[in-house]
Protein backbone atom coordinates (compact mmCIF):
# COMPACT_ATOMS: atom_id res chain seq x y z
CA UNK A 1 0.00 0.00 0.00
CA UNK A 2 0.98 3.65 -0.37
CA UNK A 3 0.90 6.16 2.45
CA UNK A 4 -0.45 9.53 1.33
CA UNK A 5 0.22 12.35 3.79
CA UNK A 6 -0.91 15.95 4.23
CA UNK A 7 -4.23 15.59 2.46
CA UNK A 8 -6.22 18.71 3.40
CA UNK A 9 -10.02 18.95 3.19
CA UNK A 10 -12.65 21.36 4.53
CA UNK A 11 -14.24 20.45 7.85
CA UNK A 12 -17.61 19.51 6.37
CA UNK A 13 -16.55 17.13 3.63
CA UNK A 14 -17.96 13.75 2.64
CA UNK A 15 -16.24 10.39 2.20
CA UNK A 16 -16.70 10.84 -1.54
CA UNK A 17 -14.83 14.15 -1.28
CA UNK A 18 -11.98 12.38 0.50
CA UNK A 19 -11.75 9.73 -2.21
CA UNK A 20 -11.91 12.37 -4.93
CA UNK A 21 -9.11 14.34 -3.30
CA UNK A 22 -6.80 11.31 -3.00
CA UNK A 23 -7.49 10.46 -6.68
CA UNK A 24 -6.63 14.01 -7.70
CA UNK A 25 -3.47 13.97 -5.62
CA UNK A 26 -2.32 10.63 -7.06
CA UNK A 27 -3.65 11.42 -10.53
CA UNK A 28 -5.55 8.15 -10.83
CA UNK A 29 -9.19 7.40 -11.72
CA UNK A 30 -11.52 6.28 -8.93
CA UNK A 31 -11.71 2.84 -10.52
CA UNK A 32 -8.01 2.32 -9.71
CA UNK A 33 -8.59 2.68 -5.97
CA UNK A 34 -8.99 -0.80 -4.48
CA UNK A 35 -9.24 0.38 -0.88
CA UNK A 36 -8.10 3.11 1.49
CA UNK A 37 -8.04 3.56 5.26
CA UNK A 38 -7.38 6.51 7.52
CA UNK A 39 -4.00 6.20 9.23
CA UNK A 40 -4.20 9.59 10.94
CA UNK A 41 -6.60 12.53 11.15
CA UNK A 42 -5.82 15.89 12.68
CA UNK A 43 -6.92 19.44 12.12
CA UNK A 44 -5.49 22.86 11.29
CA UNK A 45 -7.33 25.51 13.32
CA UNK A 46 -4.86 28.37 12.97
CA UNK A 47 -7.55 30.35 11.11
CA UNK A 48 -10.85 29.90 12.92
CA UNK A 49 -12.89 30.86 9.85
CA UNK A 50 -11.16 28.21 7.71
CA UNK A 51 -10.54 25.01 9.67
CA UNK A 52 -9.24 22.04 7.71
CA UNK A 53 -8.95 18.36 8.47
CA UNK A 54 -5.53 16.91 7.69
CA UNK A 55 -5.41 13.24 6.67
CA UNK A 56 -2.81 10.55 6.28
CA UNK A 57 -4.25 7.69 4.22
CA UNK A 58 -3.08 4.19 3.41
CA UNK A 59 -4.16 3.49 -0.15
CA UNK A 60 -4.26 0.26 -2.14
CA UNK A 61 -4.20 0.82 -5.90
CA UNK A 62 -4.15 -1.05 -9.15
CA UNK A 63 -0.81 -0.46 -10.88
CA UNK A 64 0.60 0.68 -7.53
CA UNK A 65 4.25 0.33 -8.51
CA UNK A 66 3.76 2.64 -11.48
CA UNK A 67 2.08 5.28 -9.32
CA UNK A 68 4.84 5.16 -6.72
CA UNK A 69 7.48 5.43 -9.45
CA UNK A 70 5.77 8.58 -10.70
CA UNK A 71 5.82 10.16 -7.23
CA UNK A 72 9.03 8.69 -5.82
CA UNK A 73 10.47 12.16 -5.13
CA UNK A 74 7.38 13.32 -3.22
CA UNK A 75 8.12 12.90 0.51
CA UNK A 76 4.37 12.89 1.26
CA UNK A 77 3.84 9.72 -0.81
CA UNK A 78 5.71 6.70 0.54
CA UNK A 79 5.25 2.96 0.99
CA UNK A 80 3.05 2.27 4.01
CA UNK A 81 5.37 1.44 6.90
CA UNK A 82 4.97 -1.84 8.76
CA UNK A 83 3.99 -0.84 12.30
CA UNK A 84 3.12 -4.38 13.43
CA UNK A 85 4.75 -5.14 16.76
CA UNK A 86 6.81 -8.34 16.80
CA UNK A 87 7.68 -10.04 20.08
CA UNK A 88 11.43 -10.10 20.59
CA UNK A 89 11.70 -13.65 21.97
CA UNK A 90 9.91 -16.46 23.79
CA UNK A 91 10.44 -17.71 27.32
CA UNK A 92 12.81 -20.65 27.72
CA UNK A 93 11.36 -24.01 28.70
CA UNK A 94 12.57 -23.53 32.27
CA UNK A 95 13.36 -20.39 34.29
CA UNK A 96 15.03 -20.36 37.68
CA UNK A 97 12.87 -17.45 38.88
CA UNK A 98 9.98 -15.53 37.41
CA UNK A 99 10.44 -11.81 36.69
CA UNK A 100 8.78 -9.49 39.19
CA UNK A 101 7.19 -6.15 38.26
CA UNK A 102 6.50 -3.58 40.98
CA UNK A 103 3.65 -1.24 40.08
CA UNK A 104 0.58 -1.67 37.89
CA UNK A 105 0.24 1.72 36.25
CA UNK A 106 0.64 2.17 32.46
CA UNK A 107 4.31 1.19 32.54
CA UNK A 108 3.93 -1.86 34.80
CA UNK A 109 0.84 -2.87 32.85
CA UNK A 110 2.80 -3.11 29.60
CA UNK A 111 5.90 -4.65 31.16
CA UNK A 112 3.68 -7.37 32.56
CA UNK A 113 1.56 -7.69 29.43
CA UNK A 114 4.55 -8.12 27.10
CA UNK A 115 6.33 -10.54 29.41
CA UNK A 116 3.15 -12.60 29.73
CA UNK A 117 2.63 -12.54 25.97
CA UNK A 118 6.15 -13.91 25.50
CA UNK A 119 5.52 -16.66 28.05
CA UNK A 120 7.58 -15.43 31.01
CA UNK A 121 4.69 -15.59 33.51
CA UNK A 122 5.59 -12.42 35.45
CA UNK A 123 4.48 -11.64 38.98
CA UNK A 124 3.07 -8.09 39.24
CA UNK A 125 2.91 -6.46 42.67
CA UNK A 126 0.63 -3.47 43.26
CA UNK A 127 0.36 -1.74 46.64
CA UNK A 128 -3.17 -0.48 45.87
CA UNK A 129 -6.48 -2.16 45.17
CA UNK A 130 -8.24 -3.38 42.03
CA UNK A 131 -9.60 -0.49 40.04
CA UNK A 132 -13.26 -0.76 41.10
CA UNK A 133 -12.41 -0.79 44.80
CA UNK A 134 -9.87 1.94 44.24
CA UNK A 135 -12.55 4.09 42.61
CA UNK A 136 -14.71 3.79 45.74
CA UNK A 137 -11.77 4.87 47.93
CA UNK A 138 -10.95 7.78 45.63
CA UNK A 139 -14.52 9.05 45.80
CA UNK A 140 -14.20 8.68 49.58
CA UNK A 141 -11.75 11.60 49.57
CA UNK A 142 -13.69 13.66 47.06
CA UNK A 143 -17.07 13.22 48.73
CA UNK A 144 -16.35 12.43 52.39
CA UNK A 145 -12.82 13.85 52.96
CA UNK A 146 -11.51 10.38 53.86
CA UNK A 147 -8.09 9.50 52.42
CA UNK A 148 -6.78 5.94 51.99
CA UNK A 149 -2.98 6.39 51.60
CA UNK A 150 -2.65 3.19 49.53
CA UNK A 151 -5.80 3.52 47.40
CA UNK A 152 -6.36 6.91 45.79
CA UNK A 153 -5.68 8.93 42.64
CA UNK A 154 -2.00 7.93 42.74
CA UNK A 155 -2.04 4.31 43.94
CA UNK A 156 -3.96 1.29 42.69
CA UNK A 157 -4.66 -0.62 39.50
CA UNK A 158 -4.04 1.57 36.48
CA UNK A 159 -1.85 4.08 38.30
CA UNK A 160 -2.30 7.85 38.24
CA UNK A 161 -3.32 7.67 34.57
CA UNK A 162 -6.66 6.07 35.46
CA UNK A 163 -7.94 9.32 36.98
CA UNK A 164 -6.91 11.59 34.15
CA UNK A 165 -8.03 12.57 30.68
CA UNK A 166 -6.62 9.34 29.28
CA UNK A 167 -4.47 11.22 26.78
CA UNK A 168 -2.58 8.95 24.39
CA UNK A 169 -0.33 11.41 22.62
CA UNK A 170 3.25 12.25 23.41
CA UNK A 171 6.39 13.84 22.03
CA UNK A 172 8.44 10.66 22.45
CA UNK A 173 10.76 9.68 19.62
CA UNK A 174 10.36 5.94 19.49
CA UNK A 175 9.70 3.30 16.88
CA UNK A 176 6.07 3.56 15.83
CA UNK A 177 5.67 -0.18 16.25
CA UNK A 178 5.76 0.22 20.06
CA UNK A 179 3.36 3.16 20.01
CA UNK A 180 1.06 1.21 17.72
CA UNK A 181 1.26 -1.80 20.05
CA UNK A 182 -0.03 0.31 22.94
CA UNK A 183 -2.91 1.73 20.92
CA UNK A 184 -3.87 -1.65 19.42
CA UNK A 185 -3.99 -3.35 22.83
CA UNK A 186 -5.99 -0.49 24.34
CA UNK A 187 -8.48 -0.65 21.48
CA UNK A 188 -8.76 -4.44 21.82
CA UNK A 189 -9.49 -3.94 25.53
CA UNK A 190 -12.37 -1.54 24.90
CA UNK A 191 -10.91 1.86 24.09
CA UNK A 192 -12.66 3.61 21.16
CA UNK A 193 -11.26 2.54 17.78
CA UNK A 194 -10.62 6.16 16.85
CA UNK A 195 -7.51 6.18 19.08
CA UNK A 196 -5.85 4.29 16.22
CA UNK A 197 -6.01 7.26 13.86
CA UNK A 198 -6.95 10.61 15.42
CA UNK A 199 -4.01 12.91 16.12
CA UNK A 200 -4.84 13.54 19.79
CA UNK A 201 -6.50 10.36 21.06
CA UNK A 202 -7.95 10.13 24.55
CA UNK A 203 -10.02 7.58 26.46
CA UNK A 204 -11.49 9.21 29.57
CA UNK A 205 -11.59 7.88 33.12
CA UNK A 206 -14.67 5.63 32.97
CA UNK A 207 -13.52 3.83 29.83
CA UNK A 208 -10.04 3.45 31.30
CA UNK A 209 -11.49 1.54 34.24
CA UNK A 210 -13.14 -1.20 32.17
CA UNK A 211 -10.26 -1.27 29.70
CA UNK A 212 -7.72 -1.98 32.45
CA UNK A 213 -9.92 -4.74 33.85
CA UNK A 214 -10.03 -6.38 30.42
CA UNK A 215 -6.26 -6.18 30.02
CA UNK A 216 -5.77 -7.66 33.49
CA UNK A 217 -8.00 -10.63 32.59
CA UNK A 218 -6.04 -11.23 29.39
CA UNK A 219 -2.73 -11.09 31.25
CA UNK A 220 -3.92 -13.69 33.74
CA UNK A 221 -5.01 -15.93 30.85
CA UNK A 222 -1.46 -15.61 29.46
CA UNK A 223 0.09 -16.74 32.74
CA UNK A 224 0.73 -13.54 34.68
CA UNK A 225 0.13 -13.44 38.43
CA UNK A 226 -1.17 -10.09 39.67
CA UNK A 227 -1.18 -9.36 43.39
CA UNK A 228 -2.98 -6.35 44.80
CA UNK A 229 -2.37 -4.77 48.22
CA UNK A 230 1.17 -6.18 48.16
CA UNK A 231 3.74 -3.47 48.82
CA UNK A 232 7.47 -4.08 48.43
CA UNK A 233 9.27 -2.95 51.60
CA UNK A 234 12.78 -4.27 50.85
CA UNK A 235 14.93 -5.43 47.95
CA UNK A 236 17.44 -8.20 48.60
CA UNK A 237 20.78 -7.43 46.99
CA UNK A 238 23.94 -9.53 47.06
CA UNK A 239 27.43 -8.31 46.27
CA UNK A 240 30.20 -10.49 44.86
CA UNK A 241 33.49 -9.40 43.33
CA UNK A 242 32.32 -5.80 43.39
CA UNK A 243 29.06 -6.52 41.52
CA UNK A 244 25.70 -5.87 43.16
CA UNK A 245 22.81 -8.03 41.99
CA UNK A 246 19.10 -8.34 42.84
CA UNK A 247 18.06 -11.63 44.46
CA UNK A 248 14.52 -10.96 45.63
CA UNK A 249 11.99 -8.70 47.30
CA UNK A 250 10.29 -8.63 50.70
CA UNK A 251 6.61 -7.67 50.96
CA UNK A 252 4.82 -5.78 53.71
CA UNK A 253 3.27 -9.07 54.90
CA UNK A 254 6.76 -10.55 55.44
CA UNK A 255 6.66 -12.78 52.35
CA UNK A 256 9.85 -13.12 50.31
CA UNK A 257 9.89 -13.60 46.54
CA UNK A 258 13.05 -14.68 44.77
CA UNK A 259 13.83 -13.10 41.43
CA UNK A 260 16.82 -12.18 39.29
CA UNK A 261 14.86 -9.64 37.24
CA UNK A 262 13.03 -6.90 39.13
CA UNK A 263 11.26 -4.08 37.28
CA UNK A 264 10.58 -0.98 39.36
CA UNK A 265 7.61 0.61 37.57
CA UNK A 266 6.33 2.66 40.49
CA UNK A 267 4.62 5.99 39.85
CA UNK A 268 5.88 9.50 40.52
CA UNK A 269 4.30 9.58 43.99
CA UNK A 270 5.87 6.42 45.51
CA UNK A 271 7.88 8.49 47.96
CA UNK A 272 8.41 5.75 50.54
CA UNK A 273 9.70 3.46 47.79
CA UNK A 274 12.11 6.16 46.61
CA UNK A 275 13.41 6.40 50.19
CA UNK A 276 13.88 2.61 50.34
CA UNK A 277 15.73 2.55 47.01
CA UNK A 278 17.96 5.39 48.15
CA UNK A 279 18.69 3.71 51.51
CA UNK A 280 19.77 0.56 49.63
CA UNK A 281 22.44 2.52 47.80
CA UNK A 282 20.84 2.15 44.37
CA UNK A 283 21.99 5.02 42.18
CA UNK A 284 19.53 7.91 41.93
CA UNK A 285 19.70 11.56 41.00
CA UNK A 286 17.54 14.63 41.50
CA UNK A 287 15.78 15.90 38.37
CA UNK A 288 13.74 18.94 37.31
CA UNK A 289 9.97 19.06 37.67
CA UNK A 290 7.37 21.84 37.97
CA UNK A 291 5.06 23.51 40.46
CA UNK A 292 1.98 25.65 39.97
CA UNK A 293 -1.80 25.66 40.00
CA UNK A 294 -4.83 24.35 38.12
CA UNK A 295 -6.82 26.93 36.19
CA UNK A 296 -10.46 26.67 35.05
CA UNK A 297 -12.26 28.51 32.25
CA UNK A 298 -15.65 27.94 30.63
CA UNK A 299 -15.10 25.24 28.01
CA UNK A 300 -17.51 27.10 25.69
CA UNK A 301 -15.17 30.10 25.72
CA UNK A 302 -12.13 27.97 24.88
CA UNK A 303 -14.08 26.29 22.06
CA UNK A 304 -15.10 29.65 20.60
CA UNK A 305 -11.58 31.09 20.83
CA UNK A 306 -10.00 28.06 19.19
CA UNK A 307 -12.66 27.12 16.63
CA UNK A 308 -14.71 30.26 16.04
CA UNK A 309 -17.96 29.56 14.18
CA UNK A 310 -17.04 25.86 14.05
CA UNK A 311 -17.17 25.48 17.86
CA UNK A 312 -19.20 22.41 18.74
CA UNK A 313 -18.47 20.55 15.52
CA UNK A 314 -18.49 16.80 16.34
CA UNK A 315 -15.19 16.11 14.58
CA UNK A 316 -13.45 18.84 16.58
CA UNK A 317 -14.93 18.05 19.99
CA UNK A 318 -13.91 20.08 23.03
CA UNK A 319 -10.99 22.37 22.24
CA UNK A 320 -7.64 22.07 23.96
CA UNK A 321 -4.70 24.46 24.06
CA UNK A 322 -0.97 24.58 24.69
CA UNK A 323 0.64 27.71 26.08
CA UNK A 324 4.17 28.65 27.12
CA UNK A 325 5.95 31.84 28.18
CA UNK A 326 9.60 32.42 29.01
CA UNK A 327 9.71 34.98 31.81
CA UNK A 328 12.07 37.84 32.59
CA UNK A 329 13.18 36.05 35.79
CA UNK A 330 14.49 33.14 33.71
CA UNK A 331 11.57 30.84 34.49
CA UNK A 332 9.29 29.12 32.01
CA UNK A 333 5.54 28.95 32.60
CA UNK A 334 3.51 26.48 30.58
CA UNK A 335 0.17 24.71 30.43
CA UNK A 336 0.35 21.11 31.59
CA UNK A 337 -2.02 18.15 31.28
CA UNK A 338 -4.82 20.23 29.77
CA UNK A 339 -8.22 18.56 30.28
CA UNK A 340 -11.03 19.84 28.03
CA UNK A 341 -14.51 19.55 29.50
CA UNK A 342 -13.22 18.04 32.72
CA UNK A 343 -12.79 18.56 36.44
CA UNK A 344 -10.03 19.48 38.89
CA UNK A 345 -9.52 16.63 41.33
CA UNK A 346 -7.99 16.06 44.73
CA UNK A 347 -4.88 13.97 44.05
CA UNK A 348 -3.02 13.69 47.34
CA UNK A 349 -1.66 10.34 48.50
CA UNK A 350 -0.47 11.47 51.94
CA UNK A 351 -2.60 12.59 54.90
CA UNK A 352 -2.58 16.29 55.74
CA UNK A 353 -1.57 17.44 52.27
CA UNK A 354 -3.39 18.95 49.28
CA UNK A 355 -2.49 18.17 45.67
CA UNK A 356 -4.49 19.02 42.54
CA UNK A 357 -4.72 17.31 39.16
CA UNK A 358 -7.15 17.24 36.24
CA UNK A 359 -9.30 14.57 34.62
CA UNK A 360 -12.17 14.23 32.17
CA UNK A 361 -14.42 11.60 30.67
CA UNK A 362 -14.42 10.44 27.06
CA UNK A 363 -17.14 12.90 26.03
CA UNK A 364 -15.35 15.84 27.68
CA UNK A 365 -18.78 17.31 28.38
CA UNK A 366 -18.27 19.12 31.71
CA UNK A 367 -18.71 22.90 31.76
CA UNK A 368 -15.08 23.84 32.49
CA UNK A 369 -11.75 23.40 30.79
CA UNK A 370 -8.87 22.95 33.19
CA UNK A 371 -5.12 22.82 32.91
CA UNK A 372 -2.06 23.01 35.05
CA UNK A 373 -0.25 26.35 34.82
CA UNK A 374 3.15 25.41 36.13
CA UNK A 375 6.64 26.81 36.51
CA UNK A 376 9.73 24.76 35.76
CA UNK A 377 12.19 24.24 38.61
CA UNK A 378 15.53 22.45 38.90
CA UNK A 379 17.50 20.80 41.71
CA UNK A 380 19.15 24.20 42.29
CA UNK A 381 15.79 25.33 43.68
CA UNK A 382 15.71 22.60 46.31
CA UNK A 383 19.28 21.86 47.48
CA UNK A 384 19.80 19.20 50.11
CA UNK A 385 20.40 15.89 48.40
CA UNK A 386 18.82 13.44 46.00
CA UNK A 387 15.46 13.33 47.80
CA UNK A 388 15.21 17.06 48.50
CA UNK A 389 12.64 17.47 45.73
CA UNK A 390 10.23 15.31 47.73
CA UNK A 391 10.70 17.56 50.76
CA UNK A 392 10.05 20.57 48.52
CA UNK A 393 6.81 19.05 47.23
CA UNK A 394 5.67 18.09 50.71
CA UNK A 395 6.31 21.59 52.05
CA UNK A 396 4.00 23.25 49.53
CA UNK A 397 1.40 20.49 49.84
CA UNK A 398 1.43 21.07 53.62
CA UNK A 399 0.95 24.80 53.08
CA UNK A 400 -1.97 24.19 50.70
CA UNK A 401 -3.63 21.90 53.26
CA UNK A 402 -3.34 24.51 56.03
CA UNK A 403 -4.44 27.46 53.88
CA UNK A 404 -7.34 25.38 52.55
CA UNK A 405 -8.69 24.87 56.06
CA UNK A 406 -7.09 21.55 57.08
CA UNK A 407 -10.08 19.58 55.77
CA UNK A 408 -8.77 18.71 52.26
CA UNK A 409 -10.33 21.84 50.76
CA UNK A 410 -7.94 23.37 48.24
CA UNK A 411 -6.98 27.05 48.34
CA UNK A 412 -8.34 28.98 45.37
CA UNK A 413 -8.30 32.47 43.88
CA UNK A 414 -9.74 34.33 40.91
CA UNK A 415 -7.23 35.31 38.26
CA UNK A 416 -8.14 38.99 38.53
CA UNK A 417 -7.44 38.99 42.26
CA UNK A 418 -4.23 36.99 41.80
CA UNK A 419 -2.92 39.54 39.30
CA UNK A 420 -3.95 42.43 41.57
CA UNK A 421 -2.32 40.87 44.64
CA UNK A 422 -5.47 40.67 46.76
CA UNK A 423 -7.27 37.74 48.34
CA UNK A 424 -10.46 36.51 46.69
CA UNK A 425 -13.64 36.70 48.74
CA UNK A 426 -16.31 35.65 46.23
CA UNK A 427 -16.57 33.62 43.03
CA UNK A 428 -17.55 35.12 39.70
CA UNK A 429 -18.94 33.51 36.57
CA UNK A 430 -16.76 30.37 36.76
CA UNK A 431 -17.89 27.66 39.19
CA UNK A 432 -14.89 25.61 40.38
CA UNK A 433 -15.12 21.84 40.04
CA UNK A 434 -12.65 20.76 42.76
CA UNK A 435 -14.05 18.37 45.36
CA UNK A 436 -14.34 18.22 48.32
CA UNK A 437 -14.33 22.04 48.16
CA UNK A 438 -12.48 25.31 47.62
CA UNK A 439 -11.37 27.93 50.16
CA UNK A 440 -10.93 31.37 48.62
CA UNK A 441 -7.71 33.05 49.66
CA UNK A 442 -4.49 34.62 48.34
CA UNK A 443 -2.49 31.98 46.43
CA UNK A 444 0.75 33.94 46.71
CA UNK A 445 1.25 32.24 50.08
CA UNK A 446 0.90 28.79 48.48
CA UNK A 447 3.76 29.00 45.96
CA UNK A 448 7.41 30.10 45.93
CA UNK A 449 7.82 33.82 45.25
CA UNK A 450 9.53 33.20 41.90
CA UNK A 451 6.61 31.02 40.78
CA UNK A 452 4.10 33.69 41.78
CA UNK A 453 6.04 36.35 39.86
CA UNK A 454 6.40 34.13 36.80
CA UNK A 455 2.69 33.20 36.63
CA UNK A 456 1.69 36.86 37.11
CA UNK A 457 3.88 37.81 34.18
CA UNK A 458 2.68 34.93 32.01
CA UNK A 459 -1.09 35.33 32.42
CA UNK A 460 -1.47 38.55 30.36
CA UNK A 461 0.76 37.01 27.70
CA UNK A 462 -1.46 33.93 27.60
CA UNK A 463 -4.42 36.30 27.31
CA UNK A 464 -2.91 37.61 24.10
CA UNK A 465 -2.09 34.15 22.81
CA UNK A 466 -5.63 32.93 23.56
CA UNK A 467 -8.00 35.86 23.89
CA UNK A 468 -9.79 35.91 27.24
CA UNK A 469 -7.45 33.45 28.93
CA UNK A 470 -6.64 36.00 31.63
CA UNK A 471 -10.33 36.68 32.30
CA UNK A 472 -10.72 37.98 35.87
CA UNK A 473 -13.30 35.32 36.83
CA UNK A 474 -11.16 32.30 35.85
CA UNK A 475 -10.43 30.20 38.93
CA UNK A 476 -6.99 29.04 40.06
CA UNK A 477 -6.65 26.12 42.49
CA UNK A 478 -3.47 25.18 44.38
CA UNK A 479 -1.24 23.32 44.46
CA UNK A 480 0.00 21.29 41.47
CA UNK A 481 3.23 19.52 42.51
CA UNK A 482 3.13 16.06 40.91
CA UNK A 483 3.91 16.98 37.29
CA UNK A 484 6.63 14.33 37.25
CA UNK A 485 8.92 12.45 39.60
CA UNK A 486 11.51 14.63 41.37
CA UNK A 487 14.10 11.83 41.03
CA UNK A 488 15.54 9.52 38.39
CA UNK A 489 16.70 5.99 39.19
CA UNK A 490 19.58 5.93 36.73
CA UNK A 491 19.97 3.03 34.29
CA UNK A 492 22.38 1.94 31.56
CA UNK A 493 21.94 0.90 27.93
CA UNK A 494 20.61 -2.51 29.05
CA UNK A 495 17.87 -0.70 31.05
CA UNK A 496 19.38 -1.97 34.32
CA UNK A 497 20.42 0.13 37.30
CA UNK A 498 23.88 1.62 36.94
CA UNK A 499 25.10 -0.18 40.04
CA UNK A 500 22.62 -3.01 40.69
CA UNK A 501 22.25 -5.72 38.07
CA UNK A 502 18.84 -7.27 37.62
CA UNK A 503 17.06 -4.07 38.69
CA UNK A 504 15.19 -2.35 35.84
CA UNK A 505 13.96 1.19 36.65
CA UNK A 506 11.03 2.00 34.37
CA UNK A 507 8.37 4.55 33.58
CA UNK A 508 7.37 7.83 35.12
CA UNK A 509 8.37 7.13 38.71
CA UNK A 510 11.89 6.18 37.66
CA UNK A 511 12.15 9.39 35.65
CA UNK A 512 11.87 7.95 32.13
CA UNK A 513 8.35 8.91 31.03
CA UNK A 514 5.69 11.58 31.36
CA UNK A 515 2.16 10.41 30.66
CA UNK A 516 0.25 7.25 29.77
CA UNK A 517 1.65 6.66 26.29
CA UNK A 518 5.32 7.35 27.04
CA UNK A 519 5.11 5.24 30.22
CA UNK A 520 3.53 2.35 28.33
CA UNK A 521 6.15 2.53 25.58
CA UNK A 522 8.94 2.59 28.16
CA UNK A 523 7.34 -0.48 29.69
CA UNK A 524 7.56 -2.26 26.35
CA UNK A 525 11.22 -1.36 25.98
CA UNK A 526 12.02 -2.60 29.47
CA UNK A 527 10.03 -5.81 28.93
CA UNK A 528 12.09 -6.45 25.80
CA UNK A 529 15.31 -5.97 27.76
CA UNK A 530 14.18 -8.31 30.55
CA UNK A 531 13.04 -10.97 28.09
CA UNK A 532 16.30 -10.93 26.14
CA UNK A 533 18.30 -11.10 29.38
CA UNK A 534 16.40 -14.15 30.63
CA UNK A 535 16.45 -15.90 27.27
CA UNK A 536 20.15 -15.26 26.67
Amino acid sequence: MLRLMELKLPLDHTEDDLKAELCARLKVPASDVVNFTIARRGYDARKTDRIFLIYTLDVELKNQAAVFKRFHKDHNITPTPDTTYKLVTKAPAAMKHRPVVVGFGPCGLFVGFLLAEMGFKPIILERGKVVRERTVDTFGLWRKRILNPNSNVQFGEGGAGTFSDGKLYSGIKDGMNRVRKVLVEFAAAGAPDEILFISKPHIGTFRLVSMIENMRAKMIEMGAEIRFQNQVTDIEITEKNGERRVRGVVLDNGERLETDHLVMAVGHSARDTFQMVHDLGIFMEAKPFSIGVRIEHPQAMINERRFGKHAGHPLLGAADYKLVHHCSNGRSVYSFCMCPGGTVVAATSEPGRVVTNGMSQYRRAQRNANSGIVVGITPDDYPGGVLAGIDFQRHWEDVAFKVGGENYNAPGQLVGDFLAGRASTALGSVTPSYKPGLTLTDLSQCLPDYAVAAIREAMPVFGRQLKGYDMPDAVMTAVETRTSAPIRITRDESFQSLNTKGLYPAGEGAGYAGGILSAAVDGIRVAEAVALSIAA
